[in-house]
């Protein structure tokens, strides 16, 4: 979740900062999370995301170190991957797109253990935070993907074989010369309506006004998705969506929140 109201620094899970002594070219993290996956096998585009540097507590190194290559997955783009053998069951799978620190999405995985939540960020403090999270809570069904969602959607996810898409609170690109930077666009929607499931819930939130309203407007123009709510408008907040701390310093300052809950329509019969 990299939004304005999770773009101040969030404090160190545990542990001091640290800066591990490594030859120069060294991986920070030789069995961890890549610093750029897909490398140059596909095309440079706009990204979504702005990569964040910020220093890597001891316990999320630790965490880094001794979880990725068990929960961890770097978006490559080389291959499809098989969700059942990924999480070790066949349970339905929920994509996260963009997690910050992992709080909620730990939250959300503890309160529903039999969903398997496949989230994605390129934060390495975040990367780490989560899943030692998961570790300390016992959370099997969490795995943690480093690299670009767009490529993990379009190259290594089977068609219909998501349950469930959350994208909370991405990054607003306020200024209008950035706006064609914002993930909740047509292209996309088309993108992902081919991995989720008929039924499936998208459900995005945000706390920046000018980009709900275009979320809503997009959404309730595309085809392949349909509004949850009868007055074609934002949703309450679902009691599965946590509320952050970062989300209750916003509101306490009077930002307003927006949920939007919409669901992938069956497929259209062709003639």
């Amino acid at each position: 979740m990299s939004d304005s109201l999770n773009s101040p620094a969030a404090p160190p899970a545990t542990g001091d900062p640290v800066r591990p002594a490594r030859a120069k070219g060294e991986p920070r993290f030789p069995d961890g999370p890549r610093a750029d996956p897909a490398g140059s096998h596909f095309e440079r585009r706009i990204r979504s995301f702005q990569p964040r540097r910020s220093r890597v507590t001891a316990g999320q190194a630790d965490a880094l170190r001794r979880l990725w290559p068990k929960w961890g997955l770097d978006i490559d783009g080389q291959r499809v991957i098989d969700l059942a053998e990924l999480f070790g069951n066949d349970r339905p799978v929920v994509l996260e797109i963009g997690f910050g620190m992992g709080e909620a999405t730990a939250r959300m995985a503890a309160g529903d253990p039999d969903t398997n939540i496949l989230a994605v960020d390129v934060h390495t403090p975040g990367q780490g935070n989560l899943l030692g999270l998961a570790d300390r809570g016992g959370l099997t069904n969490v795995r943690v993907g480093n690299g670009d969602a767009i490529i993990l959607l379009r190259e290594m996810l089977r068609p219909d074989s998501l349950d469930g898409l959350r994208v909370y609170f991405p990054d607003p690109w306020p200024k209008k010369r950035h706006h064609k930077r914002r993930l909740i666009q047509p292209e996309f929607l088309t993108l992902a309506a081919t991995r989720l499931k008929p039924g499936a819930l998208l459900h995005c939130a945000t706390d920046w006004e000018p980009y709900a309203e275009q979320m809503l407007d997009v959404l309730t123009a595309h085809p392949d998705f349909e509004n949850t709510q009868p007055d074609g408008g934002f949703a309450p907040r679902p009691e599965f969506r946590p509320l952050t701390r970062f989300e209750g310093q916003g509101l306490d300052k009077g930002h307003v929140v927006n949920d939007l809950l919409f669901r992938r329509v069956p497929h259209r019969q062709d003639g």
